[in-house]
């Protein structure tokens, strides 16, 4: 292994393999994550990238009709669960407990990326997305963001697009 690949092997989480994989055009924005944090995961990622926080978004999991699903929301909003059925075709939905989000995703909460999941779910996109060229997301670890557009995001996670966020 080159020293180059050495050095870049620890970043290679499934979802910077799964956009290598596909092709997809992105940028890889490490950061140190404070633990003692009281920003939350997503607003200490928009400071430490020095990006508007309406362009970072979370990846929250939800039952809707009881089967989970996935729904990608700036990190300055809260999830719609009536929204997110409505766009995913369901009647009701309610937050998925956090160990049911890491044990479908693969990852810890504060690091849960909707690319490269152990199980692709069901996926809905804020449509606020589209107002940025470029979009950040969990890169699949605390304190790892990627940057890409929001239709490759959306493409990549087969993401239905729709008003699924509400303010906090």
């Amino acid at each position: 292994m080159s020293k180059h690949a050495a050095k870049h092997a620890h970043a290679a989480t499934p979802a910077v393999a799964a956009l290598v994989a596909e092709q997809v055009p992105h940028t890889l924005h490490a950061y140190a994550h404070d633990p003692a944090t009281d920003l939350g995961y997503g607003l200490e990622a928009a400071a430490a990238l020095g990006v508007e926080p309406e362009q970072v978004f979370k990846t929250l999991c939800a039952y809707v009709d009881g089967r989970l699903c996935v729904g990608i929301v700036p990190v300055t909003c809260k999830l719609d669960l009536k929204a997110l059925a409505h766009v995913l075709g369901g009647k009701r939905a309610e937050m998925a407990p956090p160990a049911d989000a890491e044990r479908s995703s693969g990852y810890v909460v504060g690091g849960i990326s909707p690319i490269g999941q152990r199980k692709a779910l069901p996926t809905a996109l804020d449509e606020t997305a589209e107002l940025f060229d470029t979009i950040y997301v969990s890169g699949g670890r605390r304190g790892l963001d990627i940057g890409l557009s929001p239709s490759d995001l959306a493409r990549i996670t087969g993401a239905a697009v729709g008003p699924i966020a509400k303010d906090s």
